[in-house]
């Protein structure tokens, strides 16, 4: 059994179990702690009854300044949700604990009145890719070797898709796109402030 609530700062230097995934980026703890004080109803972790962080979600609410509208329409991002990381223990998978966590985030997004929700998965990572198209994400586009680390020990990069979900500010679903598998930016093509 495990109790889903709003992280706290000590849960920073708790995260092990999960982080020890390869598939999971590892931060410095300043990044966590960001996070934490930034958007703090958007770091969520799930606890076992021994007291252990078993998962965890961290997401944030963000929007491209103006002067990116110059660089094409297409490019501007407006107000929107943003997974930066969803990571589960390995022996706490298969539970719904990464679709709890993501339902969770996306509702504390849409308190905030973000048009979408949006993060990037490995083209590899097939279960969680599944999972958000079960939540109702879709592939908005796919980013050539957007992972420039391997945890497959190819000496590799990898694609990621860049998956979408309209909230329900955006009913006219104008930011997301059916066939966005056949779609392929640059990961410099991809504005992040």
């Amino acid at each position: 059994m495990t109790s889903i609530r709003q992280a706290s700062p000590s849960d920073v230097c708790r995260l092990n179990l999960c982080n020890l995934d390869p598939l999971t980026e590892n931060y410095a703890r300043k990044f966590y702690f960001d996070y934490l004080v930034r958007w703090p109803t958007m770091f969520i972790v799930a606890e076992n009854l021994k007291g252990q962080i078993v998962a965890y979600v961290m997401g944030k609410v963000e929007e491209d300044p103006d002067y990116v509208k110059l660089l094409g329409a297409d490019k501007y991002l407006p107000w929107h949700g943003h997974v930066t990381c969803l990571t589960v223990a390995p022996q706490y998978r298969q539970m719904g604990l990464a679709k709890t966590l993501t339902a969770r985030l996306d509702q504390a997004c849409e308190q905030e009145n973000a048009w979408f929700m949006d993060l990037f998965v490995r083209v590899s990572n097939k279960t969680a890719i599944n999972m958000y198209k079960g939540m109702g994400y879709s592939v908005y586009r796919r980013v050539i070797d957007y992972y420039s680390d391997d945890p497959t020990g190819n000496g590799t990069s990898e694609d990621a898709f860049d998956m979408r979900k309209s909230l329900s500010r955006d009913r006219s679903q104008k930011y997301i796109r059916e066939d966005g598998e056949n779609h392929s930016i640059n990961p410099e093509d991809i504005y992040h402030p």
